[in-house]
């Protein structure tokens, strides 16, 4: 079962709740026990989960300031000179899939985990997710 989520970016650090998404496309395939596998394609964004409340979301965008900081130096731009390396950094940090178990046909997230797709890239975007769920149909 796969289907693709498509989200809009706005050229900055954009972090976005798919859990309900995600959570839907699992209940309507099906599958009652497995996992999810998701995938961003490109290489200036990534796949996590956190509780997403704007506490917690601007904690997570400045500790990813102060691990690869925007205004730093980075040889990536110095070659391509599109001023993005820091978007390339945190995107690697994090990475850009994630697996969630799936538990009587529901993710098994915990109640204060969300999952987010996280952008990372100097200009805007159309992100594609892939989301493939895997096991037996009931």
């Amino acid at each position: 079962m796969r289907t693709t989520l498509h989200r809009e970016t706005t050229g900055g650090t954009d972090i976005l709740d798919l859990t309900s998404d995600v959570g839907r496309y699992v209940a309507e395939s099906g599958i009652r026990e497995g996992w999810v596998l998701m995938f961003v394609p490109g290489s200036t964004a990534a796949l996590t989960t956190i509780e997403y409340e704007s506490g917690a979301v601007h904690d997570l965008e400045r500790a990813i300031e102060r691990l690869a900081p925007r205004d730093a130096e980075y040889e990536h731009n110095l070659r391509w000179h599109d001023g993005n390396g820091y978007s390339h950094v945190r995107a690697a940090l994090m990475g850009p899939s994630l697996t969630v178990p799936v538990t009587g046909g529901e993710l098994a997230t915990g109640t204060w985990q969300q999952i987010v797709l996280c952008d990372f890239d100097n200009k805007p975007r159309t992100r594609r997710v892939l989301v493939e769920v895997h096991g037996p149909t009931s």
